[in-house]
């Protein structure tokens, strides 16, 4: 099954296996060319297209240059960047793989440097910029303390989610992702450890996922109907998770509750991660460990869902698109390792998988 197609609403994805979002941190960072992908994130998307996955989500896209995590992000919201990306969605296509973008803000956990450089706050005397949040509540010691949005500011950033949806839709993306997980901007107002609120986007359930449906439908208005939303989620903090930590956090009860909300507003995938908004948690991890999340939102709201982490081998993929607990995998630092990891997979499990003609003396 990992390799039948899944068609969501009018759109047809050749098979199960996906390229899950993972930042480059490449991006130009000054000038005219910030946030405008090019050569490297051509090649980057590229081979994994050659090598066969369904579905790939570009990384994380800043839909506002204060959105981003770092200088070096993707952005989403001038016409520089939306012509430098039909030019990836042209070669995707080419190959047979859906073009999808996530859509992102990174709130209170942006202006960072790169990874490798230690990715460490960057302040704004040293070029970075003041991050915004739900509350002045800093994501760790040494981050700056967010500015607090107020209304007016929250409904610009709601806008600025549907003006990037009008510009990948322009440069020709078919899949539209909203990023809500890893303790980015919407998943700090979900979480009651980041969103201290207590106006009406904050304090109870309702109000903490107002913001995300407030995107979520504003992204939906300008997207075709015949083409699918996602919506990434952190199905917990880890916080509740983990008897000897008292701090209150986001938990996988909220994550259906949140999902059958989701799907009553035109949502079609739930991408179910988790974490990412609480540092010094203590997660489990371990081959698959993130899809019984995934399995109980399928099996709970019916909805259809992506399941992630440590999903490496093409039997143990196969076993969790072929039980119904995911709909599809979504593979990220295995296919950083193999580009070509859908068409190892589909020979291991004896089956085929089409190849471009320029490689077929290797098949």
């Amino acid at each position: 099954m990992l390799f039948d197609p899944i068609t969501l609403r009018s759109l047809t994805i050749p098979n199960r296996v996906w390229m899950a979002p993972m930042c480059q941190y490449s991006a130009a960072t000054d000038g005219p060319e910030t946030g405008v992908p090019h050569d490297w994130h051509l090649s980057h998307l590229g081979a994994r297209a050659v090598g066969g996955a369904g579905l790939i989500l570009t990384e994380a896209t800043a839909v506002s240059p204060e959105g981003r995590i770092s200088r070096a992000d993707l952005g989403l919201w001038n016409e520089r960047q939306e012509l430098a990306f039909a030019r990836i969605t042209r070669f995707l296509g080419q190959h047979g793989t859906v073009p999808g973008i996530q859509l992102a803000h990174a709130g209170r956990k942006a202006s960072t440097d790169r990874p490798w450089r230690g990715g460490r706050p960057v302040s704004v005397a040293d070029g970075g910029w003041q991050p915004i949040g739900p509350s002045p509540v800093p994501f760790a010691e040494g981050y700056q303390v967010p500015k607090e949005l107020t209304r007016e500011e929250i409904r610009r950033v709601v806008d600025a989610f549907a003006q990037a949806a009008r510009r990948a839709l322009r440069a020709g993306f078919q899949v539209v992702e909203v990023h809500g997980a890893h303790g980015y901007l919407i998943g700090e107002f979900l979480s009651p450890h980041s969103n201290r609120r207590t106006d009406d986007y904050g304090g109870p359930f309702e109000n903490r996922v107002r913001l995300a449906l407030e995107v979520v439908e504003a992204v939906r208005a300008v997207w075709p109907e015949e083409l699918p939303v996602f919506f990434r989620v952190s199905a917990t903090d880890w916080l509740t998770e983990n008897p000897e930590d008292e701090r209150e956090g986001w938990t996988a009860d909220e994550t259906v509750l949140l999902a059958k909300e989701l799907l009553s507003r035109g949502v079609d995938l739930l991408d179910t991660s988790t974490g990412g908004n609480a540092p010094g948690v203590r997660i489990p991890t371990g081959p698959g460990y993130q899809v019984p999340f995934a399995a109980r939102v399928r099996a709970e709201t019916g909805m259809p869902v992506g399941a992630v982490g440590l999903i490496t081998e093409p039997h143990q993929a196969e076993e969790i698109v072929a039980s119904g607990q995911a709909d599809a995998v979504l593979l990220g630092r295995e296919l950083l390792r193999d580009p070509h990891w859908p068409h190892r997979a589909a020979r291991e499990l004896e089956t085929s998988a089409p190849w471009p003609d320029q490689y077929r003396h290797a098949v």
